[in-house]
């Protein structure tokens, strides 16, 4: 019985260093694994404010811009801005296709002619 005893706390101490390896493993692979460049991150973030100009577009072309959908794509486009100014410091004028370093923009700027 003796024999078994010491034969399963080697095993239990094996396992534990096992474990040990495996999460020191997975904790260095884990920020490789989701590590994307800058220009990965900014272009996501371009095409968020594409998206979201492409949205209100189409709200004040259905709706009109004074409705209650224009002013809700407005929002989800200020949002998309912000984000983009928050991570980046910069954010990405569809219109003008470039980066704007100054936080410049105007909400209402989609309700002029």
């Amino acid at each position: 019985m003796k024999h078994l005893e010491v034969r399963f706390g080697a095993i239990r101490s094996w396992m534990w260093s096992f474990g040990i390896v495996a999460a020191l493993v997975a904790s260095a692979a884990a920020p490789r694994t989701f590590a994307q460049s800058r220009e990965e991150m900014e272009e996501r973030c371009q095409r968020r404010v594409a998206h979201a100009e492409h949205d209100l577009h189409e709200a004040i072309e259905h709706h009109g811009r004074n409705s209650r959908q224009a002013d809700h794509e407005r929002h989800e486009l200020r949002e998309a801005r912000e984000r983009c100014w928050r991570e980046y410091h910069r954010w990405w004028d569809e219109h003008e296709h470039r980066w704007h370093e100054e936080r410049d923009w105007d909400d209402r700027d989609h309700d002029r002619d």
